[in-house]
């Protein structure tokens, strides 16, 4: 995987080509997963944002495009406290995703600005052949 970070807790992680197809697989591939984990109240949201963030590294990116979720339980200091879903989405193009303010009539230029407004925390980071962009979504109830 490209630019993974190192966290406890269950997990689980794929590598896709950069076709078409890749959107759906890793949608179903991620679905699948949060359902076996007994995640399903955090399922519509973390499919749509990693469908947004696999479709913009297919935009951009040419080579595979590695998606990871962990389950993970806070640190001893974590500012943000319960049990959390860490989801990141790598691919090898080094240049960060630029947020841009879309237009009624565009459309693309959401992806962002919907992680932006639905995680509690996410981000972007360099990675030794690419960079990955994070996301964190609290679990209900733990």
């Amino acid at each position: 995987m490209i630019g993974v970070i190192d966290a406890d807790g269950e997990r689980a992680e794929w590598a896709f080509p950069a076709e078409p197809g890749a959107v759906r697989t890793a949608r179903h591939a991620v679905r699948g997963t949060l359902r076996s984990w007994g995640l399903d109240s955090v399922g519509d949201v973390t499919v749509l944002l990693v469908s947004e963030l696999v479709t913009n590294s297919l935009r951009y990116a040419s080579g595979p495009i590695g998606v990871r979720l962990v389950r993970r339980k806070p640190a001893a200091g974590d500012m943000v406290g319960g049990d959390a879903l860490l989801v990141e989405v790598s691919d090898p193009l080094p240049d960060p995703p630029r947020a841009k303010v879309a237009q009624p009539d565009d459309e693309g230029g959401r992806g962002l600005h919907l992680v932006a407004v639905s995680a509690q925390r996410w981000g972007t980071r360099h990675g030794k052949s690419g960079k990955t962009v994070w996301f964190e979504l609290a679990l209900p109830g733990e």
